[in-house]
């Protein structure tokens, strides 16, 4: 792997950090970097590359919110499955929000399975991209503008309800079918119109794409044909490791953001963004159908 192999796989692992867990579509920053910055890499792996390289930004979540997701352990746990024997080291309330989290994935895992390569052939394209960024950006708006004098039902990830997390997993499903979408940005905002709080709707978001991306990334190695070098595998492991490092700290920011601010800012940037890819889409210069 040459230095600039190098330095791209970083700022590579730079975008996938700061975008997989705003609102903004990491898919369409992606596309954005790769038509003015390619990775020397072979098609085939490239299209691993974008997937598996959110590894190491799903691993950032997982160790920062380890004690609100481990399932098992005798220390602090409120809700044991039963008071005596190996029930004790069991935290109910944990395997609970777990359930839930497989509820919301169900309509993402049918579809991906199914449909995963046609999907990308059908709407893996500038338009779409473009359409969904500024139609998701005008959402945010509208939707924040509907709740601002609403107070939220659900304050505790606890709280959510299975329909509540079937619906939210509904909305996951746009994201799936429709690149640009934002997997983060329509599940927080479909939580949002059903009355979940800002800051439990990131949370469930970023406890969602757990499953979502291991899956996702099982799923891309499992299909993938091709050869793979020394440089491919070091350039993935750079990116997947400066994900993790930029990760950590957006999303420790990004949570502190919205304790105190709405998402409207993410809609006007969705709507800027979604105009600058109808340009350079109309201009030739982005790299997708």
């Amino acid at each position: 792997m040459s230095v600039l192999d190098f330095i791209i796989a970083i700022i590579y692992g730079i975008v996938e950090g700061i975008t997989e867990w705003l609102p903004v579509s990491s898919t369409g920053h992606m596309i954005l970097l790769d038509s003015f910055l390619h990775l020397n890499v072979s098609e085939a792996f490239y299209d691993l590359y974008l997937v598996v390289i959110q590894l190491g930004a799903i691993m950032a979540v997982v160790i920062i919110y380890w004690k609100e997701i481990w399932p098992f352990g005798i220390k602090d746990n409120e809700h044991p499955w039963k008071k005596e024997g190996i029930g004790r080291y069991v935290k109910a309330d944990k395997f609970s929000m777990w359930f839930k989290i497989l509820v919301a994935c169900i309509p993402a895992i049918i579809v991906g399975v199914l449909f995963d390569d046609y999907l990308d052939e059908l709407f893996y394209n500038w338009v779409c991209v473009s359409i969904m960024l500024i139609l998701f950006g005008v959402g945010f708006i509208v939707v924040e503008k509907w709740v601002k004098n609403k107070t939220p039902d659900v304050t505790s990830v606890d709280d959510i309800t299975y329909p509540q997390a079937f619906l939210i997993g509904a909305f996951q499903l746009v994201a799936a079918v429709f690149p640009g979408t934002s997997r983060s940005g329509s599940t927080i905002l479909g939580s949002l119109a059903i009355g979940i709080s800002r800051e439990v709707a990131a949370k469930f978001t970023f406890f969602l794409a757990i499953p979502v991306m291991f899956g996702a990334s099982l799923l891309k190695i499992i299909k993938f044909e091709g050869e793979v070098s020394g440089s491919d595998i070091a350039m993935l492991i750079t990116g997947m490791v400066v994900a993790f490092v930029v990760s950590w700290f957006v999303i420790k920011k990004f949570m502190s953001y919205i304790r105190k601010h709405n998402f409207n800012v993410f809609g006007w940037y969705r709507i800027i963004a979604g105009v600058l890819f109808l340009v350079l889409g109309i201009a030739g210069l982005l790299k997708m159908g």
